[in-house]
């Protein structure tokens, strides 16, 4: 069974909301919960808190996008094009829906079908910059040199907001191009500077690229600003074992050309 079979439900859902103490946890409270985790990079949490504002109001487009776009960003593709369908069911003209399938389809190398959604997407709202940042993922798996005016447009529609400028960054670091998404993080740290997991993705690419007295920086700032940031730690104690290891080689190196 799917792990994420839970997901299912009815027309049914609860009319009371839940309370703790004067804290109504309706679906608003359960929105608001959802973005916030998607933007600190919880995105298995996320996709189970957009799932608990689709039981208060199985209409609110916006939830049944979230689920798609968080099972896409744990990489599980093919629920998120099952999700998407469900979901476009109930909504074929929403354009964050057609563009998040277009992103699934892209990455699972459904190349045609993916342009197809992209252009429904856009033909539907062109304004939007998560249909540009889709439309730049579908181009990059296409292997387009496009996908820079995606990024462009979705970066102009949306100034200084950190958070699409931190979206370009991960697609740009899914698909190894470890220097551009460096540069768009590094933006995305100028409008939001106190925000751990900018550090956390600028400390990857710089480790990617051969960046090593950067990246522990960046790590150890992700962990200052979040001490239980486990991704940090983890990434740190790392690059401790390569940097002991390159001098374990190097020293072995030395003494074989004695």
């Amino acid at each position: 069974m799917s792990r994420f079979a839970n997901l299912e439900f009815g027309d049914e859902f609860k009319d009371q909301a839940q309370h703790t103490g004067a804290l109504v946890k309706d679906e608003a409270y359960y929105l608001t919960e959802a973005r916030s985790a998607f933007e600190n990079g919880k995105f298995e949490s996320a996709l189970r808190l957009f799932s608990k504002v689709l039981e208060f109001n199985p209409k609110n487009a916006a939830a049944w996008a979230g689920q798609v776009r968080m099972l896409i960003e744990m990489g599980e593709y093919s629920e998120a094009r099952l999700w998407a369908d469900k979901a476009l069911e109930r909504f074929p003209r929403e354009p964050e829906l057609l563009a998040a399938k277009a992103v699934a389809l892209g990455r699972s190398g459904d190349l045609q079908q993916a342009l197809v959604f992209s252009d429904a997407s856009i033909e539907e709202r062109g304004d939007a910059p998560y249909v540009w940042l889709a439309r730049a993922d579908v181009l990059l798996a296409c292997q387009e040199q496009r996908a820079d005016y995606c990024f462009d447009k979705a970066m102009l529609l949306a100034p200084r907001d950190w958070f699409v400028s931190w979206l370009a960054g991960r697609i740009r670091l899914f698909y190894r191009q470890f220097a551009l998404a460096l540069k768009l993080l590094q933006q995305a740290i100028e409008w939001h500077a106190g925000h751990f997991l900018l550090w956390l993705e600028i400390g990857r690419c710089q480790t990617a690229l051969g960046l090593v007295g950067s990246a522990e920086l960046s790590f150890q700032q992700a962990q200052q600003l979040n001490p239980q940031c486990s991704e940090a730690r983890q990434a740190r104690a790392q690059l401790s074992r390569t940097g002991i290891l390159k001098r374990i080689l190097g020293w072995g190196r030395r003494v074989a050309l004695r």
